[in-house]
């Protein structure tokens, strides 16, 4: 068995706090009508996973079991989505993490994800595409990622399209955090930042 889940509710406005501190802010990709927005989230921890505010740690090597920690922000079930922030490895003696999912809540679930290999591969857990090789440890890594519900879901690197993928209907949901994918293991710490979201 493992360890149960432990989910923590974070009202909107303290997210909304949370997302007026940006350091690293660039104006959001594909320009044009957005919206900001600050929806709500929860903490997610399971395993050996561990967050703090915006580290999240995998503290163990296990390659078997449900290993996570991260931040799971409210459903959104149309229109277009803009996901942005920064990310910083700070240790990876595992492999194979995933960093951001775009979770296709309705559907097949981890419709999206974007995962790290040690040496810095960053790469779509399905299928197998390399998007970047900029995720080495200590390299601060922009993620943008531009979802049209029913249509197409783009992810960009340091403000680059390197990936676009066709999009379902349904309810969806954003996640960034470390989480062990089925073919990886800890350790990991990852840094997060200026996180900021909008829609239109």
């Amino acid at each position: 068995m493992y360890p149960r889940l432990r989910t923590l509710t974070v009202t909107t406005a303290v997210c909304a706090t949370s997302l007026l501190a940006v350091p690293h802010a660039v104006a959001e990709v594909e320009p044009g009508g957005w919206q900001s927005v600050s929806p709500s989230y929860t903490v997610q921890e399971r395993g050996c996973g561990q967050v703090d505010g915006l580290t999240f740690r995998l503290t163990c090597s296990t390659a078997s079991g449900d290993q996570r920690a991260e931040r799971r922000y409210a459903t959104y079930t149309g229109g277009t989505r803009q996901f942005e922030g920064y990310f910083r490895i700070t240790n990876l003696s595992g492999t194979r993490i995933s960093l951001k999912q775009t979770f296709h809540e309705s559907g097949s679930g981890p419709y999206f994800m974007l995962a790290v290999e040690r040496g810095g591969r960053l790469y779509a857990v399905h299928g197998g595409t390399t998007l970047s090789n900029a995720g080495t440890v200590g390299a601060t890594v922009r993620v943008n990622t531009v979802h049209t519900v029913g249509d197409e879901h783009r992810t960009y690197i340091n403000g680059s399209l390197k990936h676009s993928y066709d999009s379902p209907g349904g309810s969806f949901y954003d996640k960034f955090g470390a989480y062990r994918t089925n073919s990886g293991n800890g350790t990991a710490t990852v840094e997060w930042s200026g996180i900021r979201f909008w829609r239109k």
